[in-house]
């Protein structure tokens, strides 16, 4: 498909990165030629300088060829420009990065009267998902499935566990669990696992199940799962904000440490039920008075990456919390994964996550359509949620017929709100919802699974 990228900010050369692996035809707008150049260098885009507001500026970049333009710049009332000039010249699909908390009360409304086919907020996206974890403190990762009635939940083994050294077709007699790994992180590798497959200490495994089988999972597993009553939080940005907006009725005491006096008062009046610190969240006296050695959860939410860091280290080694840090450059990923740093969330990777999962459902609207995408581990493995909208080769089939792709699990089947764990007399109805793990990254329809 030819797509147009609006900012080529960190969500704009994400994404561009990903949707060229994925052989789309990309052209980047940016008003920085300097920052094009950057991206031209190290991936295959077509590059126009100017203002993606300007109707020439569309035109030059092919508007009227584009199957979808994304505006991901760092100003709302401009990405919703872009999209508008873009629907008008071009009458192609437009997606919107639109941020500012006052504008997330009124997005349906946003949507509608500028006919945008996605807005997405990322900040929104994380703190989504940063509470999702504050409730399963357990898990390092949640994803949800079929409107969130089932998780892929990631959690790393520890030493001495029951799990340890464990093969993977023991879980169900041992455990008596009803649950499914669906794949194993062992340092850089990345295994879809089989029923010989031996777990050890220290494995990331991640896992779906539904949620009331999760959690009786985690405790058969000896993992702990203590609810989290208290949590600081340091920076007040937008995420915060959602954040703590998304964890009202969850009964947990919540502190905020933010630098800017004036951004405390705003903080004050939004969140009532917060306490607000006035300080600076990297002043190891301050955090120790605060109580960080006593908190169940700890959040490094400023908009620095190396701070965060710094912070999710000293917090691991003064307690016990739940750790999550938000890391907006993906660099040197393999480093950070080595670190103790809890949950890491990278909010530019979900909004990228979002808008793949959406140009994946856009070039297959007749077939299998993507309901849901996960990228378990950055560009190695995913896991794809399908409705079977239509009969396909993989339709009516025993699985245990099907020759599908190795490296790649059949790990649910929903059919009218029942959930299926497969098994090889098991076969995929028309209506059916099917989740799929693979390490084969790009799957766009149900029957790229076959081999």
């Amino acid at each position: 498909m030819k797509i147009i990228i609006v900012g080529c900010g960190k969500v704009g050369t994400t994404l561009a990165e990903q949707l060229n692996r994925e052989q789309h035809d990309i052209t980047l707008i940016d008003s920085d030629a300097e920052a094009l150049q950057a991206v031209a260098d190290s991936i295959d885009v077509m590059c126009v300088t100017g203002n993606g507001a300007v109707y020439q500026v569309q035109m030059e970049a092919g508007i009227k060829e584009a199957d979808l333009l994304i505006a991901t710049t760092n100003s709302d009332e401009l990405n919703m420009l872009c999209c508008l000039i873009a629907k008008k010249a071009g009458n192609c699909h437009t997606i919107a990065r639109i941020r500012n908390p006052e504008y997330s009360a009124e997005i349906n409304y946003i949507r509608e009267e500028l006919n945008l086919s996605l807005a997405i907020n990322p900040e929104l996206a994380a703190a989504r998902e940063i509470a999702r974890l504050l409730r399963f403190p357990s898990a390092i990762k949640i994803e949800p499935f079929a409107k969130g009635r089932i998780e892929l939940l990631k959690f790393q083994i520890p030493q001495g566990s029951i799990l340890d050294r464990m093969k993977v077709m023991e879980v169900v007699s041992r455990l008596k669990s009803n649950v499914l790994i669906c794949a194993v992180e062992r340092g850089n590798e990345v295994v879809i696992p089989d029923g010989n497959f031996v777990m050890l200490g220290g494995d990331k495994i991640s896992f779906i199940a539904p949620h009331s089988d999760s959690a009786e999972f985690f405790h058969k597993a000896g993992i702990e799962n203590n609810t989290v009553n208290t949590a600081m939080f340091v920076g007040g940005g937008r995420l915060t904000v959602y954040l703590a907006k998304a964890l009202t009725g969850a009964k947990i005491k919540i502190k905020i440490i933010e630098q800017d006096e004036e951004r405390c008062r705003l903080l004050s009046e939004l969140l009532p039920e917060a306490m607000i610190i006035h300080g600076d969240g990297s002043d190891q006296q301050l955090l120790l008075e605060e109580g960080i050695r006593q908190t169940e959860a700890f959040a490094s939410l400023t908009g620095f990456d190396e701070e965060n860091i710094m912070l999710s280290l000293y917090a691991a080694s003064q307690s016990k919390a739940k750790l999550i840090t938000k890391v907006n450059k993906i660099a040197f990923e393999n480093v950070i994964n080595s670190l103790n740093l809890g949950s890491v969330i990278y909010p530019k990777m979900l909004t990228a996550d979002i808008i793949l999962q959406y140009v994946r459902a856009m070039q297959n609207s007749m077939g299998s359509n993507i309901e849901t995408l996960y990228k378990i581990v950055a560009d190695k493995a995913e896991a794809l949620e399908f409705r079977v909208r239509e009969a396909s080769p993989v339709v009516g089939i025993p699985l245990e017929d099907l020759r599908t792709k190795s490296n790649l699990l059949v790990a649910c089947i929903n059919r009218n709100g029942k959930f299926i764990t497969p098994r090889g007399k098991d076969t995929i109805q028309v209506g059916d919802t099917v989740i799929i793990v693979t390490t084969h990254t790009g799957l766009n329809d149900l029957k790229d699974i076959l081999k």
